[in-house]
């Protein structure tokens, strides 16, 4: 299973190459070449998440490893279904090299396959867990679009309906991200009063996606209340992946608490 692994790790790679070169030089050709790889990485990565969960006999989602590893997988799919639904062909030059980091950090992790711990056999393992995947996922490539935004307004690259449209759909990667994190704290707080007789522990964990799920609510009350748009939205989703990454990573490596398994 490790060559599948590493095999969808080489062809993302291969295709955010292609992606590059095919920017630079303006080559459709090679930009047609770095989808078509992009698609046959997503192949392979999926193969691979099947493998492993038979293998393992549960869903792949227990440790940091496999989180990492499907956490890079929903970016790739979140870029898939937009892509020819919304015509995003832009979105790749930004999405591609996100998958590929995460894809990376998955690949410093342990990859054993290890039993489940005695907390996260629940009923409520999937739904939750699941749930971070999507959430943690469109918030990326939210932070993507509004990176794009930016580097279009910057180069005077795209009209304005251009970026009208990358503003609104960073918006509604937002609302479905956000959807989907409250899905998290909240199944969360049930499986916690089941697993510890406590819906809120204060766990590292459990702050700091307290915190993320703060800062998106800001951010949409902000769009939806406040009637902001443009370039400081771009910016606050740009700087709202870095925490997406801490609570997702960051918090797991520098603090001990109840989800250190995961």
């Amino acid at each position: 299973m490790k060559a599948l692994f590493f095999a969808a790790f080489a062809i993302y790679g291969a295709a955010v190459i292609l992606e590059f070169t095919g920017t630079a030089f303006k080559k459709d050709r090679l930009l047609k070449a770095a989808w078509y790889v992009f698609l046959a990485a997503f192949a392979v990565h999926l193969v691979f998440i099947v493998a492993r969960g038979i293998a393992a006999k549960r869903l792949p989602l227990s440790n940091q490893f496999e989180f990492a590893n499907t956490f890079a997988w929903g970016v790739a799919l979140m870029l898939i279904v937009m892509r020819p639904r919304l015509r995003t062909d832009w979105l790749s030059v930004v999405a591609m090299p996100a998958t590929l980091l995460v894809m990376t950090y998955a690949a410093l992790q342990p990859m054993e396959i290890k039993d489940l711990m005695p907390a996260l056999r629940s009923a409520w393992f999937g739904v939750h867990i699941g749930s971070a995947v999507l959430s943690y996922a469109a918030f990326v490539i939210a932070g993507c679009i509004g990176l794009r935004y930016l580097l279009s307004v910057k180069k005077g690259s795209a009209d304005e309906r251009a970026l009208a449209q990358m503003d609104y759909i960073s918006y509604r990667m937002v609302a479905f991200g956000f959807l989907f994190l409250t899905v998290v704290i909240l199944s969360g707080a049930i499986w916690a009063e089941q697993a510890w007789s406590a819906f809120w522990t204060w766990d590292p964990k459990e702050v700091w996606a307290l915190i993320t799920w703060i800062i998106y609510a800001v951010y949409l009350h902000l769009r939806l209340r406040m009637k902001r748009k443009g370039k400081v939205m771009a910016w606050f989703l740009v700087i709202a992946v870095p925490i997406v990454f801490f609570t997702f990573a960051g918090v797991n490596t520098l603090m001990h608490g109840m989800h250190t398994y995961g």
